[in-house]
């Protein structure tokens, strides 16, 4: 199905609009398309079926810096692409552009702006959004240039990136043959240090039902490229993962890295036939080599069979909630458990034991300190809890360890645990903490002094009968009190949180296990690389959560 963008819309944070570009069909003006966005309630979903406009469109909306950007098609068509496009086109922006990407900088380069939308989209058709490509073809001048354009001298050329020094804005444009072959790497790239550094980053998005047992543990990984190499190279990375067998090790790699997706500059055909094994010739700079997600629901390693439901997962850090403790019930208690012993990681190479060897994969700099493959670390270890609405106020709060604090505008509350030491990471933290409800909820507790001042009231002169007049009396008197008491659970129990998450950070260490075997530079592909050039690597590894593992309290 094919994705046709009939106009581009940038608007700023008060509704104006700071670009209209039509390509094709068409489309609404930038007023009645936001006279239609405002009736929307918020928060607005990303896509929205606009039918009160003539045509009617669907408006594919994202948000940055204040921005907001949105591609209209009258026809249907695969959201992710529109999504991905509105992405792409801001990364371009802030690179020509600069970062942070504001309105004024699109106002003052509408001439650069105007040709960047022509190049990316042609009719409505996305056809280029590389930027080392789009550097070729777009005229970017500087203020020196523009003032020799003004007085009749050659002063644009073609850009070099906005890194480019001075005199290189005013050179004049490489010929129609020096114009790279590919795409997406600039032509006569030259560095004086040769380096190449690949970063894999995976954030987890974990969830635990109140049983204590995962619904759901999903890793989403990326693997981050940085090529600072002369000439056009070719490059092999390898890549491993537990889970293979002896005479199958592609078995893990095709288990772990689920759904991949890639950048263009790699060879499918080669992962084809060889899974774990990414062939290609990178674009200068950095860039996003590859993207995956795994299911870290674990199996057992040495066969084939999918992975077990029952099996453990380990984390390096859990979260339990105990919820309506104390006399009362309004007051709580959370539990978070430490664990810095990584699976995979030799003994005397965790944090607090005597480290002098190297990383385990010669070439590649992975060293030994503290961050590293060797020895992983944990790092920013912090508690949220949400708590209602009608929560007017948290007191109390006593962490064993670390500092607790209480965002009454959020109703939060963030409990930070150090972990400097790596020696004393391991362990159980606790913190409590009494929960205030809203200024009415006094009233149950009237209700509960009325109950007892009653008991001294006498009801004999509405019954001839003593004894009737008792136990009638003492009925009453219970059966208030047990209902003013249930009332008084109930609200207590409405403002306990529902559940509790912990972020965190570890260096050194990923989830999935997946792992670089090698990174090897192909010197009979490779072209302009220099005789004797043995570039630098380095490979780093990050896991991050950002409140993605949860604990669920009912």
């Amino acid at each position: 199905m094919s994705v046709t963008i009939d106009a581009l819309y940038i608007f700023d944070d008060h509704n104006n609009c700071v670009l209209e570009h039509v390509y094709t069909g068409r489309p609404p003006t930038a007023q009645a398309l936001t006279a239609s966005f405002t009736t929307r309630p918020s928060p607005r979903p990303s896509i929205l079926q606009l039918s009160d406009l003539a045509p009617p469109v669907t408006a594919y909306s994202i948000s940055h810096s204040n921005l907001l950007l949105v591609a209209v098609s009258s026809r249907d068509a695969q959201s992710l692409a529109f999504i991905d496009f509105l992405h792409r086109l801001v990364d371009i922006f802030e690179d020509f552009l600069g970062s942070p990407l504001i309105a004024s900088k699109i106002e003052d380069n509408y001439e650069i702006v105007a040709q960047l939308l022509g190049e990316m989209c042609d009719g409505g058709i996305v056809c280029n959004t590389e930027p080392n490509a789009l550097r070729e073809n777009v005229e970017v001048s500087s203020a020196l240039g523009k003032l020799f354009t003004h007085v009749g001298l050659p002063g644009s050329s073609p850009s070099l990136g906005p890194s480019s020094n001075f005199a290189s804005s005013l050179r004049p444009g490489p010929a129609q043959a020096s114009r790279p072959a590919i795409p997406w790497r600039r032509a006569n790239v030259r560095h004086t240090s040769n380096e190449l550094y690949v970063d894999i980053i995976e954030t987890l998005a974990v969830i635990f039902a109140p049983s204590g047992r995962p619904i759901s543990a999903r890793a989403h990984g990326s693997i981050a490229f940085t090529a600072k190499i002369s000439g056009v190279p070719d490059l092999l990375l390898t890549l491993s993962a537990p889970g293979g067998t002896s005479s199958a090790k592609s078995t893990g790699i095709c288990r772990t890295m689920q759904i991949p997706v890639f950048h263009p500059c790699v060879r499918l055909a080669r992962w084809k036939d060889h899974p774990g094994e990414l062939s290609f010739v990178p674009p200068d700079g950095r860039f996003m080599l590859a993207g995956y997600e795994t299911d870290l629901l674990p199996s057992d390693l040495n066969t084939d069979q999918p992975p077990s439901k029952n099996d453990r997962l380990f984390l390096p850090a859990v979260v339990d909630l105990r919820p309506g403790t104390g006399n009362s019930g309004s007051d709580f208690e959370a539990r978070l458990t430490l664990n810095n012993n990584f699976p995979g990681v030799a003994s005397n190479t965790k944090p607090g034991a005597s480290r002098t060897s190297s990383g385990p994969i010669g070439g590649l700099s992975f060293g030994a300190s503290s961050g590293s493959s060797s020895a992983p670390s944990l790092e920013a270890v912090m508690v949220t809890i949400t708590f209602p609405r009608e929560v007017r106020n948290v007191t109390e709060l006593k962490p064993s360890r670390g500092e607790a604090t209480f965002n009454a505008l959020d109703k939060v509350v963030e409990w930070r645990v150090p972990t400097k030491d790596g020696a004393t990471v391991n362990g159980v933290a606790t913190l409590t903490g009494s929960v205030i409800g809203p200024l009415n909820a006094n009233n149950v507790d009237d209700e509960l002094q009325a109950v007892e001042a009653g008991k001294s009231n006498t009801m004999a002169g509405y019954y001839d009968d003593d004894t009737v007049t008792n136990q009638t009396e003492q009925y009453d008197t219970t059966s208030n009190g047990n209902n003013a008491a249930s009332r008084k659970a109930q609200a207590s129990k409405a403002l306990m949180p529902r559940s509790i998450s912990v972020s965190f950070n570890v260096k050194g260490w990923l989830p999935s296990g997946i792992k670089v075997d090698s990174l090897m530079v192909d010197v009979k592909k490779s072209k302009g690389l220099g005789d004797g050039v043995r570039p630098y690597k380095g490979v780093k590894y990050l896991t991050v959560s950002r409140e993605g593992v949860e604990r669920r309290v009912s």
